[in-house]
């Protein structure tokens, strides 16, 4: 099936964060996420299935820190095919829908010279071929911050074939509406049209209120469907534990303006639970 025979009933439901579910399964601060694939891949599969049944049409895979250079920081560096090849079978295995691969960012600066334009095509090739060739539905590249690392990504996993979502976090600026590197909606939305994505969206960094404003800027400024992922907030740090204080009724209140200002794709980030999906579930058309 196409992106638009997915559509084609209405916006679509994906999934909430992956990483504080997984730290509320026994996931060490600071341990790496995508390594519990191959480590505890029954905990990994019980995050994935808990978003299927609490509504979730689209579910992510538990590869967003599994590009090369990402995964040298953690000494795995050499199992990054392995690792998303197992993310892809997790989320698969955890009932109906479709899988949307997680991609992000390297975590190294292009502009001061950290990592080079090769170093990064080359990475994110070999993970949006291994995503690819597991069974993904579709690649997500998801919380990118840099306009030119996005676009190398892009042109890195268009050739699997596959439909390309490309999400950025808008949490800068006074009106918190660019990205880090100062970039706007508009000029996102327009640069990654050009460059052939099939979805372009924004996710994470501030909490849904924000949303709003930079969903409509991004749907006036192209013709691609809208990926929206927002926190439950912002965190604050309560009695030695990093909360939100959105509640899931609260977060699914803004379910039916995000959808009027352009969303085809509503889920949650950062903070975000089953209870979320299930609360979004409940009004979502």
């Amino acid at each position: 099936m196409s992106l638009a025979d997915w559509l084609s009933s209405g916006p679509l439901l994906t999934d909430g964060a992956w990483g504080t579910e997984l730290q509320s399964r026994g996931l060490d601060p600071g341990a790496c996420p995508d390594a519990w694939n191959l480590a505890e891949p029954a905990c990994v599969e019980s995050v994935a299935r808990a978003y299927r049944q609490a509504g979730s049409r689209i579910i992510l895979t538990n590869t967003f820190r599994s590009n090369r250079i990402s995964l040298a920081g953690y000494g795995v560096a050499d199992r990054t095919v392995e690792l998303n090849r197992a993310g892809v079978a997790i989320s698969r295995a955890a009932g109906d829908g479709l899988v949307f691969a997680s991609i992000g960012p390297s975590g190294k600066m292009l502009m001061t010279g950290e990592v080079t334009e090769d170093d990064l095509f080359a990475a994110f090739s070999e993970q949006a071929k291994a995503l690819a060739e597991a069974g993904a539905d579709a690649l997500l590249l998801e919380t990118m911050t840099d306009l030119e690392e996005a676009k190398i990504a892009l042109r890195a996993a268009l050739p699997c074939g596959l439909p390309v979502v490309v999400s950025f976090v808008f949490d800068s600026g006074k009106n918190k509406d660019r990205t880090m590197m100062g970039s706007t909606p508009e000029q996102i939305a327009k640069a990654i049209t050009a460059e052939g994505a099939s979805v372009v969206g924004a996710n994470c960094g501030v909490g849904i209120e924000a949303f709003l404003p930079v969903c409509r800027r991004l749907r006036a400024s192209t013709h691609l469907p809208v990926w929206i992922k927002a926190n439950a907030g912002l965190p604050v740090s309560r009695d030695g534990r990093i909360v939100y204080d959105t509640t899931p009724e609260q977060f699914a209140s803004y379910a039916g303006a995000l959808i009027e200002a352009g969303a085809n794709f509503l889920g949650g980030c950062c903070g975000t639970t089953p209870e979320f999906i299930r609360a979004l579930a409940r009004v979502m058309p």
